[in-house]
């Protein structure tokens, strides 16, 4: 492990064992055997720091959900999602808190691809009739609601004790966002044609076709995104 891993594991321990959730550059040099100098050449200063740890801990995070295989049923996989985001959050506390709560100028893009990769399992929900919304307002739904809970759990854990929180908010959530059977042929009803609409969108995003050229494929996509719009 080179030097500055194992200054970004140091501090990572070093702030789940900080009571006030904060460290310093000093301790985290002398866990690795290093002098101060070190520290900024690689770093910069204790911001610099943080914003690495940070991307260190969305780097692990991210391997986790890039390597996860898709199933054939996407509803599974994306409860699997949800669960796997609680339980990196349980396991990393001090990183999460800092991937999802920071203090920085600037949100780390890492956020949005996982933002992106939970998109993606909604456009398989979406092909397969089974999503009520957009995919896009479908992930910054759940997204938020499961940053809500793991950040609860881990910056509260005094408070939030319940063991089944996570599955009951994530089943409440995803039971509003999906329905229990295909939608392959919608109900006659005002909201039939854009339920079709978006289903034939996702179909588009999630599978390959060369019948329609670029300009067809783009015009359709246009013809789509009217018939999907909200108009309350």
């Amino acid at each position: 492990m080179d030097v500055r891993t194992q200054m970004l594991e140091a501090a990572e321990k070093l702030l789940d064992e900080s009571p006030t959730r904060d460290i310093a550059t000093r301790a985290v040099c002398d866990a690795v055997g290093v002098g101060a100098p070190v520290l900024y050449r690689l770093f910069g200063d204790k911001n610099g720091l943080l914003k690495a740890v940070v991307d260190h801990g969305f780097d692990r995070y991210l391997a986790t959900k890039r390597q996860a295989r898709s199933s054939s049923d996407p509803v599974a996989d994306l409860r699997t999602g949800w669960d796997t985001h609680v339980a990196f959050a349980l396991a990393h506390p001090a990183v999460y808190r800092l991937m999802y709560s920071p203090g920085f100028a600037e949100v780390p893009s890492a956020a949005g691809e996982a933002l992106g990769l939970l998109r993606e399992v909604l456009v398989r929900c979406a092909a397969a009739g089974l999503l009520t919304t957009d995919p896009e307002q479908a992930a910054q739904a759940i997204m938020s609601a499961n940053i809500g809970v793991s950040l609860n759990l881990v910056t509260q854990p005094e408070v939030y004790t319940d063991s089944g929180l996570s599955v009951r908010v994530r089943d409440a959530v995803h039971s509003t966002l999906l329905r229990d059977h295909p939608a392959t042929v919608p109900t006659p009803g005002p909201n039939a044609t854009s339920a079709a609409a978006r289903q034939l969108r996702a179909l588009l995003d999630s599978t390959e076709q060369d019948r329609l050229t670029a300009a067809e494929t783009a015009l359709l996509l246009q013809w789509l995104a009217k018939l999907t719009a909200d108009r309350s």
